[in-house]
């Protein structure tokens, strides 16, 4: 600390520099203190407002049970495709639609699409699996709408969605009836779907005023195909009488051959594929049963085989199915989404998901789906054209006749 020093003679006081700072540390410690201007709080942060997630609108669901792998698996996509194509051409779904493969088995992907809580079931692809897929439903209100052709599966809960032979050939037979046909046989081939075949061509010919000379099973070797050729012409039985007797010298009588009598038909009915149609073309010439002798009628099966047309010994052939004039319209889209055609059955697999779609606005959800309205007297309209279900659960369909080398000679009817 710095002394404070008298001085004389003056005897004034003198303060040391270092005095001089305390008493400035004092000044200054006694000088009220200046407080900094308040600073303002910053804004709060801008929060861009979060908009809410839609809510998704459950749906009622369907499964579409087909093969997606396995021999079948071809098929089984082509019409997953096309169903997948028939949502999108909706824009809006009306169901969720469930794609289970049935190749591990039929009743297996059912057991899953009821797990998932499926009110309708597309499928199976064949009628052998319908059994399967009735167990897994096990009684529910839940029905099941198959793309197979055998009607012996419908009833009950099952609906038969597929082409049925049996009304391509009462289509076509009736046509050659109007055309002044009366006299008809068929080959049938052995097997399930030759023996319903059989049956609806004697009632076709029955319910069209018409007379059924023969109806011939046959297995697809050769030599039986010509059997059958000769058995359906009454070959035997014709040369017999075309022999026309003669007395010998002797006095003994011989029978000289003459023309061969014509057959005692004027329509035959192939009922089989075309390739197969087309192999008994040679066969039936040799027994006078040819094109130029008789009409060939063919059946539904023949839609899916363009290349018939150009079979010269098939022009004029006859035969009945849905019309194409949609089809090819879908087909023209699967090709620019999926870069391949289409199987001709795919159709079934689109027109299911419209169907469900549109009966969709009086299904309520989590409520059985509306049975009733598959009943519609005035059926729906698909891709395949107008069609409904009979009583027995069967879909009838309006169908056409084409003639090969011709085209339609008989548009199908566009309502029932």
């Amino acid at each position: 600390m710095h002394a404070i020093i008298k001085s004389a003679p003056a005897r004034r006081w003198q303060v040391l520099p270092s005095a001089a700072l305390a008493l400035g540390l004092i000044v200054a410690a006694c000088a009220p203190a200046r407080r900094a201007p308040p600073v303002a709080p910053p804004p709060p942060p801008v929060v861009a407002p979060v908009a809410p997630k839609p809510v998704e609108a459950r749906l009622n669901k369907v499964a579409l049970l087909v093969p997606l792998t396995g021999p079948n698996a071809a098929l089984g996509e082509s019409i997953a495709n096309a169903a997948r194509l028939a949502q999108a051409d909706l824009g809006k779904p009306a169901v969720e639609l469930l794609v289970h493969d049935t190749a591990g088995g039929a009743g297996e992907a059912a057991a899953r699409a009821m797990a998932e809580g499926a009110g309708l079931i597309l499928g199976p692809l064949l009628g052998s699996e319908v059994p399967a897929v009735q167990a897994a439903v096990a009684g529910k209100p839940v029905p099941i709408l198959s793309f197979s052709n055998d009607a012996a599966v419908a009833g009950g809960n099952v609906f038969v969605l597929g082409f049925q032979p049996n009304q391509a050939i009462a289509r076509v037979v009736s046509y050659a009836r109007s055309r002044g046909i009366d006299r008809f046989a068929a080959l049938v081939p052995q097997g399930a779907y030759g023996q319903r075949a059989q049956l609806a061509f004697v009632k076709a010919v029955a319910d069209a005023g018409g007379r059924s000379t023969a109806v011939v099973p046959y297995a697809r070797e050769a030599e039986k195909l010509v059997a059958a050729a000769a058995q359906v012409s009454n070959h035997a039985a014709r040369l017999r009488a075309s022999g026309r007797p003669q007395i010998r010298p002797d006095g003994t009588v011989e029978r000289v051959a003459g023309a061969l009598a014509p057959v005692p038909f004027q329509a035959l009915l192939i009922a089989d594929s075309g390739a197969v149609a087309a192999r008994f073309l040679g066969p039936l010439a040799r027994y006078g049963a040819g094109p130029g002798q008789a009409v060939i009628l063919g059946t539904e099966l023949w839609n899916n085989e363009p290349d018939l047309a150009r079979v010269p010994a098939l022009k004029g052939a006859l035969y009945a199915t849905v019309s194409d004039a949609r089809f090819n319209g879908l087909a023209a889209r699967y090709r620019a989404k999926h870069g391949s055609n289409p199987s001709r059955l795919a159709s079934l697999g689109y027109d299911a998901v419209l169907l469900a779609s549109g009966l969709a606005a009086n299904w309520p959800l989590g409520q059985p789906f509306p049975k009733a309205a598959l009943m519609a007297r005035d059926g729906f309209a698909g891709i395949d054209g107008a069609f409904r279900f009979s009583a027995s659960g069967v879909a009838e369909r309006a169908l056409e006749v084409d003639q090969l080398g011709t085209g339609v000679v008989s548009p199908a009817p566009t309502s029932f």
